[in-house]
């Protein structure tokens, strides 16, 4: 199949040819894929910086929604011609950029009926990683205030909003243009982040101490740890997490597959109590320039490739 990746780490986007997917192991699907999100993590794993385990010659894509083809002997809770989304990694094959995928059903979360499939590919990553930042590594309460750092982007809206959902007091910085959309996402307040003093700012706006921040800011990690309050926590997405001073609690976000995870944020999705951007779509055979687009962050609503059916 003709598939949109890397013949070896560290080249150049590609489309080439590669066997059909292997027959399935009795806990995995084949997916038809409709559409496949594009992040700056695929620029990570196509420079071999990130282990999805396995290795070139590879089709890049570790999200994707699409319609189920195939079960395994033992994959429960499926059937053929169900609409799934997933973030299948540990890869059991070839990445999402390409017209079939192999996926464990301990990943798949069913597609929203009200959620187009170009929305619900590019979901599962950032919405798993701002799941995994609000729940796991911060364990906020509606008591506390946030500051999210780098919210204009589509993981820190989610943070934004998953943090509102429990009632947390949330101050945000963003880009000016993105200001009105992360205040619609339930910040109280947006600071510039190109102001260099938007640390004070955000200490200033706070009601009282600034219990926990998330970083989604490359480079911001350690700007973001001056605003908490002594023995805060600190979790970040980006591979800049500062040493823990003043008592903080430093916690690195690495974004983990959790179908039953994801399943209830694709409610929230599919029920309007979070909202994603309109994703720019892409085929298959500019794969090499989608991904292009979304490094230079020229794509602020996302980028999918889309299969043809």
């Amino acid at each position: 199949m003709l598939v949109a990746g890397v013949r070896a780490f560290g080249g150049e986007v590609q489309t080439f040819d590669v066997d059909d997917p292997q027959p399935l192991a009795v806990d995995e699907v084949l997916i038809e894929v409709r559409s496949a999100g594009v992040g700056n993590w695929d620029d990570i794993i196509r420079t071999g910086g990130w282990d999805v385990g396995t290795s070139p010659p590879l089709a890049l894509g570790v999200e994707a929604a699409g319609v189920i083809i195939a079960v395994g002997a033992e994959a429960r809770g499926v059937r053929v011609g169900d609409e799934v989304l997933c973030h299948p990694v540990p890869l059991r094959g070839q990445g999402a950029w390409a017209p079939r995928l192999i996926a464990p059903v301990s990943s798949l979360a069913h597609k929203p009926s009200e959620i187009s499939w170009e929305t619900a590919a590019i979901f599962p990553v950032p919405a798993l990683t701002a799941e995994q930042v609000v729940d796991e590594a911060l364990h906020l309460n509606g008591e506390e205030t946030l500051l999210v750092h780098g919210a204009g982007g589509i993981t820190g809206s989610l943070i934004v909003q998953l943090a509102a959902l429990r009632g947390v007091d949330v101050l945000a910085t963003a880009g000016p243009r993105s200001a009105d959309r992360v205040l619609a996402s339930g910040a109280r307040e947006v600071i510039d982040y190109h102001d260099p003093g938007w640390p004070q700012r955000a200490k200033a706006l706070a009601k009282g101490p600034i219990d926990a921040a998330a970083n989604a800011a490359p480079g911001g990690a350690a700007a973001a740890m001056t605003v908490l309050a002594d023995g805060g926590r600190l979790a970040s997405i980006t591979p800049d997490h500062p040493a823990s001073t003043r008592g903080v609690d430093v916690t690195a976000v690495y974004v983990r597959s959790d179908g039953a995870q994801l399943t209830r944020l694709s409610a929230l999705l599919g029920s309007r109590r979070l909202s994603m951007p309109n994703p720019r779509p892409y085929p298959l055979l500019q794969a090499a320039e989608a991904l292009a687009q979304v490094v230079a962050n020229h794509a602020p609503g996302g980028v999918v490739i889309t299969n043809d059916t």
